[in-house]
């Protein structure tokens, strides 16, 4: 074999890799990556997401009296996970957090539901 048809040893090890990659342990081809364009068909979905953080019960008088600024106690501590919902079906925990002077949440663990 000539020098010519043999490829330098960083293009073998990155062709190994490209290899890996393409085949999973068991020699089967796995699936292709899916990348955000794949799901272009579907960001048009609306969906509603909340996260509750805490709930409260008070009369409706109560209620009528508030204006802004007023205190809403709820019944979650500070630092306990709070609960994510899509579309009224809970689909991860989260924790409130301080970002730049506003209330944000982010999820601190996914919950794997029946399908």
């Amino acid at each position: 074999m000539s020098t010519e048809s043999m490829l330098p040893l960083s293009d073998l090890e990155s062709t190994a890799e490209l290899v890996a990659a393409a085949y999973g342990a068991d020699g089967e081809m796995a699936p292709s990556a899916k990348t955000a364009a794949d799901l272009e068909h579907v960001f048009d979905v609306p969906v509603q997401v909340s996260a509750v953080l805490g709930r409260s019960k008070m009369g409706v008088g109560d209620l009528l009296r508030m204006s802004p600024g007023h205190i809403l106690e709820l019944d979650r501590k500070v630092g306990e996970a709070i609960d994510i919902f899509v579309n009224d079906r809970l689909v991860a925990r989260g924790e409130v957090v301080l970002v730049d002077d506003k209330l944000g949440v982010t999820m601190t663990e996914i919950i794997k539901g029946e399908r």
